[in-house]
């Protein structure tokens, strides 16, 4: 058995689709696929979600209408055109939704669509292909909290479904939904944003297969974006530690969740080129290894936050697991700290659940926060690449350690401390 996922970007179009189509036909054993939402549905999806909330009615009907254009369109130029009229209207989506008092629970009853309807039309065209395979609908196998929008899988319950469900059939190929489950109750949920690696990697844990592979539009594990850096290097091989740093200090390449469930069970994960199937792309395995490349990694729309006890008292002795109570309740993702005798900073993304927590925060403490920032990451630094990295560059914390430095820096369009 092996685990293939396919990205928005692998399934944008007609074109996209068959490329899966041809990369899966070259498989002779069981396989497991697990597809995320066609190109950026996803963000379409977000922007119903906020006009639905706003009672911006008008909007979220025209936005449905476009999505539901773009998946027609690529249905009928893959002859799939009546599969499309699958009944669901914006009659459903908008009108006939029963909006919840909480924000991230409507958020998941309606973004979870996009993967109904790629998964969806992706298993049609593999069967109208010829290729046998069946259709999983994981809001019923993946089982999880009712923490919505990041919800925590039940593995036991989950790994019971999903053996029984595959074990039992007799199809080799089976079409799954990435970045979204369901609660016993029958609640639609998600795993947090780009969750569709970890849908993969706990559907390999879950089957022990014989590896996951990640078909991603770069040639595999990169030392930097190469949207921002032009002369990227490929990584071949890195081990498991290795990947959980780079994923946690912000690398797109892979979710940070995906790491544990592979390493738990030693099955490798590949993340090859969906253009060019035959690359051998990068491995995260067990090995020893080391990344002899110094890694870039760039974390965009950081918030800097700084707390600083009202008597000055020392923050850390006193303050440490009550900042951190408020951080956790409020949702936030702490990617750097730092701290002083009666300060403490925290670099977070800058998400909707920032100004309640800085709200509460003020309660005890003096706050002052930066909006506009980035977080640079880097991996194999050298005092070398430390002084280039700051030239010219706003910077207004620096940390370093024996092999790594992270630089938060000011965009152009930074805005004043508050």
């Amino acid at each position: 058995m092996k685990v293939f996922k396919f990205g928005g970007a692998s399934v944008k179009d007609a074109a996209g689709v068959e490329n899966v189509r041809r990369i899966v036909a070259q498989e002779t054993e069981p396989l497991v696929i697990v597809v995320s939402a066609m190109g950026k549905t996803t963000n379409a999806f977000e922007r119903i979600v906020n006009a639905r909330w706003e009672n911006r009615h008008d909007d979220a009907v025209l936005e449905y209408d476009k999505i539901r254009a773009y998946h027609r369109a690529i249905a009928d130029e893959l002859g799939q055109g009546e599969l499309f009229d699958n009944g669901i209207t914006s009659q459903d989506i908008i009108d006939g939704a029963v909006v919840p008092a909480d924000y991230d629970e409507f958020y998941d009853q309606v973004v979870c669509m996009g993967e109904l309807f790629s998964s969806r039309m992706l298993s049609a065209y593999l069967t109208k292909c010829d290729i046998e395979n069946e259709w999983l609908c994981m809001q019923q196998l993946l089982i999880t909290d009712k923490t919505f929008r990041e919800a925590k899988v039940d593995y036991e319950e989950s790994c019971k479904r999903i053996r029984k469900r595959i074990f039992g059939s007799k199809a080799k190929v089976f079409v799954a939904q990435g970045f979204i489950g369901g609660t016993i109750e029958g609640y639609h949920t998600t795993l947090g944003r780009e969750g569709s690696d970890y849908t993969a990697a706990l559907m390999a844990n879950f089957l022990d297969a014989e590896s996951v592979t990640i078909w991603k539009d770069v040639p595999g594990i990169l030392n930097a974006d190469p949207r921002i850096v032009d002369d990227t290097v490929l990584i071949p091989e890195l081990s498991y530690r290795e990947a959980v740093e780079l994923a946690y200090s912000g690398a797109q390449v892979i979710h940070p969740k995906s790491i544990r469930p592979v390493e738990n069970k030693k099955i490798p994960l590949y993340v090859k080129p969906f253009n060019d199937p035959a690359a051998s792309g990068s491995v995260i395995c067990e090995t020893d290894r080391k990344v002899d490349v110094p890694v870039y990694i760039w974390r965009k729309n950081q918030l800097l936050i700084t707390m600083r006890a009202k008597d000055f008292s020392f923050i850390l002795e006193e303050s440490l697991s009550h900042i951190f109570d408020i951080i956790k309740r409020h949702r936030l993702k702490v990617s750097m700290i730092q701290s002083s005798a009666v300060t403490i900073s925290v670099c977070v993304d800058n998400t909707r659940y920032v100004p309640d927590a800085i709200e509460e925060l003020r309660d005890a403490y003096a706050v002052t926060y930066n909006e506009g920032l980035s977080l640079l990451t880097i991996r194999g630094t050298t005092p070398e690449i430390l002084k280039r990295e700051q030239e010219g560059r706003s910077i207004m914390l620096t940390q370093t350690t024996r092999r790594t430095a992270r630089l938060v820096i000011k965009d152009e369009n930074e805005q004043m401390a508050k």
